[in-house]
């Protein structure tokens, strides 16, 4: 009886074992070698606190220095002023033929030293005018005119700027006034100065002011004929000479003592199209005695350095298949499938990066189930290149993988029987077995003793 109570509890410890047992999942990776330098990027180096170069068809960064650090943006602060105001126009709620009368707080936030055209409160001219006053000559009092205009008061507008600035991204960027104008709480970064030119410049109305030479508002009722001029040297030569680039089309000019001489500029050469910021550069004496303004020099070399260096270059298409294959289970022939790109990546990069230096980040499974269909999707692979990431693609089955039908049904039972619940089930169930055998050998012992018993004494009493 012991040794049937043994075997008993042994089955059901190997039993409850094998039950519970969970099956180990495999977990795979992949790598490629680390993206090589580019002696071109290596090169550059901009003289000033901050700049940023960007390919604006696709706002790739092309280059970048100190992009993301805090200064001051100075009048370059007057992109977001007249921004607003035109969306306001394309949204239909202004005309640029619309006569505004100029507010009562056209000179606030303005002190000594700053640029204007002499705007007076209730001085009447055109809306377009007002815009051409604050871009192409820089008038600090024009943007508080257009703000009192749009918001009723320069506060309220001041708060939709700060608004804008966080729809657009602008993660590091705070305005105080209109107008740029320094005050400690004002600030902005090359980045975010990039990202508030680019939707600036969707806008035909800002494209055609800031790309403007010149512009002449009418008489008005407390004014004589203005003749405005802009301040940007890569675009008009009639303040600064030496800096004119004939491909530049923009975008804005700024300086006061703390922010430096900056600049936000604009090309485009063979239909490519390139953003620069420069931030805090100085302006210092040549040998000869003249002045070297850094904002103009190193922003058009900038430029012209993205635009002789650069080229849009394939960085992946459906041609690479060295990736990983990828297992396939219950399939009635084949038991892996090839994966290739959904598509093609395109980079605007520097003529010396090979393509195949980009480092790729591939994210697929070990084994899939079939069926399988080709141009399934099993995966993606992402690309980046010195830490910037420049696209992700979907990875696809290359071919089809028809199902076992025979697998398949086996599979599926067994993922049932795999079940922790069924297990549990099963278990007590093995148990309750096992205990009625126990029982039942317990009690048929017991029976088999009395029945033994009851007939010795019956025999006994008839002798």
């Amino acid at each position: 009886m012991k040794k049937n109570r043994l075997l008993s509890a042994l089955l059901l410890s190997v039993l409850l074992t094998s039950l519970l047992a969970l099956p180990a999942s495999a977990v795979g990776d992949g790598g490629a070698p680390a993206a090589s330098g580019s002696a071109i990027l290596s090169s550059m180096n901009i003289q000033a606190k901050a700049a940023i170069l960007v390919d604006d068809d696709y706002q790739e960064i092309l280059y970048e220095q100190n992009a993301h650090e805090k200064n001051y943006p100075a009048s370059i602060t007057k992109v977001m002023t007249t921004m607003l105001v035109i969306e306001s126009v394309d949204r239909g709620e202004h005309s640029l033929d619309e006569v505004v009368t100029v507010g009562d707080q056209v000179e606030l936030g303005i002190g000594s030293g700053g640029s204007g055209v002499g705007l007076k409160a209730g001085e009447q001219l055109r809306l377009e005018d007002l815009l051409y006053c604050a871009l192409t000559a820089s008038a600090n009092e024009a943007c508080n005119a257009l703000a009192q205009f749009i918001s009723g008061d320069v506060a309220s507008f001041v708060d939709l700027m700060n608004q804008r600035a966080a729809e657009l991204g602008m993660k590091n960027t705070h305005f105080a006034n209109t107008h740029g104008y320094h005050d400690d709480d004002h600030y902005t970064t090359a980045y975010d100065i990039y990202l508030m030119c680019h939707e600036a410049m969707k806008h035909p109305t800002f494209r055609t002011i800031v790309s403007s030479k010149s512009h002449t508002v009418p008489t008005t009722n407390l004014h004589a004929e203005r003749n405005l001029h802009e301040t940007n040297a890569l675009v008009s030569t009639w303040r600064i000479t030496g800096y004119w680039y004939e491909y530049a089309t923009g975008i804005k000019t700024g300086s006061t003592p703390e922010a430096g001489y900056c600049l936000a500029s604009s090309a485009t050469k063979n239909g490519k199209n390139l953003i620069a910021v420069v931030l805090g550069a100085e302006n210092p004496k040549n040998a000869d005695g003249s002045t070297n303004r850094l904002q103009f020099s190193e922003s058009s070399r900038l430029l012209k350095w993205g635009f002789d260096n650069f080229s849009r270059q394939t960085i992946l298409d459906q041609s690479a298949m060295d990736f990983p294959e990828v297992g396939v289970t219950l399939s009635s022939g084949t038991n892996y499938v090839t994966v290739q790109p959904s598509g093609s990546l395109e980079a605007t990069l520097p003529n010396d990066i090979d393509p195949g230096a980009f480092q790729r980040q591939v994210d697929l499974p070990e084994s899939i189930e079939a069926p399988v269909q080709a141009g399934d999707k099993l995966g993606t692979v992402t690309l980046t290149y010195a830490g910037q990431e420049y696209g992700t693609l979907d990875l696809v089955a290359t071919s089809s993988v028809e199902r076992s039908e025979l697998l398949y049904r086996l599979d599926r039972i067994q993922k049932f029987f795999d079940q922790l619940w069924v297990k549990l089930v099963l278990a007590a169930v093995l148990v309750l077995i096992v205990v009625l055998i126990l029982f039942a050998l317990f009690s048929g012992r017991r029976r088999r003793r009395y029945s033994g018993s009851r007939g010795r004494r019956y025999s006994g009493r008839r002798r």
